[in-house]
């Protein structure tokens, strides 16, 4: 197998169309809002190209039993009343430097290829606590697109993400920016300990002011509500955790 193989699935025609990219990060929150944004539009999606590399961890996903090589997908969809879409949706990003490069360079020949000029990437910023509030933090490649994503309730903030943005999401501001895309990366809040489909959502609804469509988030909702759960699982270990941990009068000895 080569470095980089694509497979073209299907061939279609698209009216000025926006590349949005969900890859796993921090939190999940990317992959999660495309899996849901594909979901909610399965009627108007077609997979139109796979990506494969030697970059991806050398691994096979397994479904009823069937074997599918590791792979990015991107998917053409057709929005009623909106911009129609190309989702980048995967399992994996690259495992070498060299290879966010070539992977990320192959999403941008694919986004020209049929017809896009703007790109969003969809991620997470780590918070390091468990949140209530989920703000989206933004990023741009051109300062004529601050205004408009501020209007639409994304914050920019000085030096933050602290330490940049890195992987594709990244690439695709600065590679995005040098071939002439107007790019933004969308992150939701999140603790990063754990998926997070508030956060997925926080980041589809701007991108729902964006580009003009509309989805439910029952299901993501329900997602939601299942990490509720977990989290208060796992607090309610933590605070048994502190009541069990002896005192200092527990450790006092008479003999």
């Amino acid at each position: 197998m080569d470095e980089l193989e694509i497979d073209a699935v299907a061939e279609v025609e698209l009216d000025d169309p926006v590349l949005v990219e969900g890859l796993p990060g921090v939190g999940h929150v990317g992959s999660l809002a495309a899996e849901h944004l594909l979901e909610e539009l399965e009627g108007e999606s077609t997979l139109v190209r796979r990506i494969y590399s030697r970059e991806f961890p050398p691994k096979v996903s397994v479904e009823d039993g069937v074997a599918e090589l590791t792979c990015a997908e991107i998917y053409a969809v057709s929005v009623p009343d909106g911009r129609d879409l190309l989702v980048l949706t995967g399992d994996h990003q690259a495992q070498t430097n060299d290879g966010h490069y070539v992977l990320t360079t192959a999403f941008l020949d694919i986004a020209e290829e049929f017809g896009a000029t703007e790109l969003y990437a969809l991620g997470g910023v780590p918070t390091g606590e468990l949140i209530d509030e989920y703000a989206v933090v933004g990023a741009v490649s051109h300062e004529s697109m601050l205004e408009s994503l501020e209007d639409a309730g994304v914050e920019f903030r000085e030096d933050e993400p602290a330490g940049g943005i890195v992987g594709v999401s990244g690439l695709l501001l600065g590679l995005g920016e040098r071939r002439g895309f107007e790019t933004a990366c969308l992150m939701g809040e999140t603790s990063g300990y754990l998926v997070d489909p508030k956060s997925a959502r926080a980041v589809l609804e701007v991108l729902e002011t964006l580009l003009g469509f509309e989805v439910d988030y029952e299901t993501l909702d329900e997602r939601a509500d299942e990490m509720e759960d977990v989290i208060g699982k796992i607090q309610e270990m933590e605070q048994q955790q502190q009541m069990d941990v002896p005192t200092d009068d527990d450790l006092r000895y008479i003999g």
